[in-house]
């Protein structure tokens, strides 16, 4: 996986690129300027805090960068020589499946898991550690219902079987066959509370009955 030190290293040596400092670059990308401060990287609890695939999106966008180049600030290169933490590694790209978001709703493309399975999968290139990808899937945002935040064309990363948590950005499926990515707002045994990424569609309730599953969305092309 990649590390929580060397994602931050990247930032920060994006923001050098470009004659920034992490404040700059957090204001030059719409975000709060203390967004990116050392104080931000770690819970007062002690636990790791990350940056948001939203966040990452916004300065890549700011700066004028490419996913490539961001991830080329990951590697050790990237990082000055830095080493890399025991148990990671540089990333590297892979393929991985890519199915539009519309068809994902048809059968025969997913295990009972959530994982891709049968014909029909095109294949997209996503850097990734060596074993991170296993099972990892790409989709294709068809359409104008998840704007602002996914727009007609964008690609998200989906990794099924991921612990999703309040507030994270999933893709369900229900049994029904609808497909929809949202904001997971609260999650039981018995229903599951869903926030619409788009603020003209109202939020959902399903009945974890009529929920076939939940994924993780862990990535953006934006």
């Amino acid at each position: 996986m990649l590390s929580h030190d060397s994602i931050w290293a990247a930032i920060d040596r994006l923001a050098e690129q470009h004659s920034l400092t992490p404040s700059g670059l957090a204001r030059r990308a719409g975000l709060d300027p203390t967004s990116f401060n050392k104080s931000k990287r770690v819970g007062a609890d002690g636990r790791m805090r990350w940056p948001s695939t939203e966040s990452i999106a916004k300065v890549l966008e700011a700066t004028g960068a490419s996913l490539d180049q961001f991830m080329r600030h990951v590697s050790p290169e990237g990082l000055r020589g830095s080493p890399l933490p025991q148990g990671t590694f540089p990333p590297q790209a892979s393929s991985i499946p890519l199915l539009g978001m519309a068809q994902a709703g048809a059968g025969g493309f997913f295990d009972d898991g959530g994982f891709p399975a049968g014909q029909g999968w095109d294949l997209v290139e996503f850097p990734a550690a060596p074993g991170r990808n296993n099972g990892v899937y790409a989709l294709e945002v068809q359409g104008e219902s998840m704007k602002p935040l996914y727009r007609d064309g964008d690609i998200v990363i989906v990794e099924p079987g991921a612990q999703v948590r309040r507030g994270d950005r999933v893709v369900v499926k229900t049994r029904e066959g609808e497909v929809m990515a949202k904001i997971l707002a609260r999650q039981s045994a018995k229903s599951i509370e869903l926030q619409s990424l788009n603020p003209d569609h109202p939020p959902r309730t399903l009945d974890m009955g009529d929920v076939e599953w939940v994924a993780r969305i862990i990535w953006a092309s934006q």
